[in-house]
């Protein structure tokens, strides 16, 4: 069969890496790729956001299924077009994905349906959002409402954080569009960890637990990006919250989004803080995490296209999902000056050093070709993921491979993974 994935990211190389291990797979089309997916698949320049070309290029080459990675085409209703020119698409429906294209839309529908999460206000209006930050202790997080690349989320300890949020959203327009309005909510304290899910709409069924590092310094501090590293399996996700969050959060919400008509089918995925073994959800994404997707699916024993496929003819509930027993450890080495501004055009040296360490997957994310060499082309360069018995042994071999990589202004966390370590064995 002929797979069309859409994007240019780790996430994407991830899933062309995975979906060319399929016997099912004869031909792989990226739209529009990178430097390491053009290794593996045909790279065709359409951009991610273009419905219209990417629609006339799936019917034109009779694509059999495209693979949307990135949440802004499903936005768009890239799905929905290309359903309505008879052509299978997996991803969220433009209806569905509102829970990722506006948080004030997610929260609402928690609040209606009882999802646990924490208490908020939404503001169209700056002057009201300022009166409203100004009456609040501290800390709280105010957040665009729409799509920021996973920066529009700001954790403010101080009043004065608070007030320079908002000026930053909605009168300096930081993140475009996304901040026509805010969110302003309490803000949970505790571990945060990523539970994703394949669901044809009815059945829900959870991929191995995985934990995001979101900000660009270790320690978590500095400002929110579009992720810095992962790993998978997350042992703050013990088996009691693993059916906590299915039954309070995860099975709710596909009821929810079908009782609103909205029916989701895709994969979902809810980032929660876990405090005193409660679970509530900071957000939703409506796709594969990203840095998630990639030590999720070096973990997966399955073939990939036979569970996309029942999500899409709706037989979920005949999949079984298999799982590795070692763990995955994925750092995403970027740009100097991500999530600011930063240099394209870096020559990237080391690569096939980095690949001979065992276990090591490296996965593209911003990079190109100019003439010989292998350049940086955007914030998050490379997305490396490695494998060991345990994390302990994925983090050994995963920044074993992260010091062989070189380019100027390269910047990476050093702590990725660390917090499992705190967990007995």
């Amino acid at each position: 069969m002929k797979i069309l994935v859409v994007g240019s990211g780790g996430r994407e190389h991830a899933l062309v890496w995975k979906l060319a291990q399929s016997p099912r797979v004869k031909l792989l089309y990226a739209a529009p790729g990178n430097a390491g997916i053009a290794e593996q698949a045909e790279c065709v320049p359409v951009g991610a956001t273009d419905v219209p070309a990417l629609a006339l290029f799936a019917e034109k080459e009779r694509i059999d299924l495209t693979v949307v990675g990135p949440e802004v085409p499903l936005t768009l209703g890239l799905v929905d077009e290309l359903h309505r020119r008879g052509l299978r698409a997996f991803g969220a429906s433009r209806a569905a994905a509102q829970i990722e294209g506006s948080k004030a839309f997610a929260k609402a529908l928690m609040v209606k349906y009882g999802i646990p999460t924490a208490a908020f206000r939404e503001f169209s209006e700056p002057d009201a959002a300022l009166a409203y930050v100004r009456e609040r202790r501290v800390p709280i997080v105010v957040k665009a409402d729409g799509l920021a690349a996973g920066k529009g989320a700001l954790v403010c300890r101080t009043l004065a954080d608070a007030v320079a949020a908002v000026r930053l959203i909605m009168e300096q327009r930081a993140f475009g569009e996304a901040g026509d309005r805010v969110v302003v909510e309490e803000c949970l304290e505790g571990e945060e960890a990523s539970f994703l899910a394949f669901t044809d709409g009815k059945t829900v069924l959870p991929l191995a637990s995985a934990q995001d590092h979101k900000p660009i310094y270790d320690n978590d501090e500095g400002p929110n990006t579009g992720g810095m590293g992962a790993y998978s399996p997350a042992p703050v996700v013990s088996a009691a919250l693993h059916r906590q969050i299915m039954d309070r959060v995860m099975v709710p919400t596909v009821r929810a989004m079908a009782a609103e008509g909205r029916p989701y089918r895709g994969v979902l995925y809810a980032g929660v803080m876990i405090k005193d073994g409660e679970a509530k959800v900071l957000e939703f994404n409506a796709r594969f995490g990203d840095p998630e997707a990639q030590p999720l699916l070096l973990r997966m024993d399955n073939d990939l296209v036979p569970v996309l496929e029942a999500v899409l003819d709706g037989r979920l509930h005949e999949v079984t999902l298999q799982w590795k027993e070692d763990a995955a450890v994925c750092v995403a080495m970027a740009s100097g000056g991500y999530p600011g501004t930063y240099q394209k055009g870096k020559v990237i040296h080391g690569l096939e050093e980095a690949a001979k360490v065992d276990g090591v997957v490296i996965f593209h994310a911003g990079t190109a070709r100019r003439g010989a060499h292998l350049v940086t082309d955007g914030g998050r360069v490379l997305g490396v993921t490695g494998r060991g018995r345990d994390v302990r042994e994925a983090i050994a071999r995963t920044y074993e491979a992260v010091r062989r990589i070189t380019w100027e202004g390269a910047h990476f966390r050093s702590d990725i993974g660390a917090k499992a370590l705190r967990y007995p064995r």
